[in-house]
């Protein structure tokens, strides 16, 4: 059984997609360390496409935008994760992100503060138990 050629869109190993993912691992490290990096390696056995285009596409061409410092994506990131719920590792890293771009404790509990408002009080919460536990690992690490 032969298989028909992957179009190169499709191909996450062509030498385009691979710039394209490694110019969005540069921009993870910026932000998040190697908790991006991290999330990527543990989709390798199951969809590396994913890992793929979460390096390529949302750090590689959405956070490399320019028009939003790091700090104001974070901001965003957190408000838009706050409000959608059921999303707490991916805050847990975002708000480790937030403050490794610049963004005080006290901004990323306004921040989801603020999210209240639109989010509702039970996400809110989740959201301040999630930096609660990164505030705290932080000051053990430190």
């Amino acid at each position: 059984m032969t298989t028909a050629p992957v179009h190169p869109q499709y191909d996450v190993d062509s030498p385009e997609n691979l710039t394209r993912r490694e110019r969005g691992l540069e921009v993870a490290r910026a932000v998040d360390g190697e908790a991006a990096q991290a999330v990527i390696d543990s989709l390798a056995d199951i969809s590396p496409a994913l890992g793929h285009h979460i390096a390529a596409f949302g750090f590689g061409d959405v956070y490399a935008r320019p028009g939003l410092d790091p700090r104001s994506r974070q901001l965003v990131t957190i408000g838009v994760l706050t409000a959608l719920g059921g999303c707490e590792p991916q805050l847990r890293i975002h708000i480790g992100a937030a403050l490794n771009v610049g963004l005080t404790r006290e901004e990323v509990i306004e921040a989801i503060l603020h999210a209240s408002v639109y989010a509702g009080f039970p996400r809110a919460l989740n959201a301040t138990f999630v930096a609660r536990e990164v505030f705290a690992e932080r000051d053990a690490a430190a």
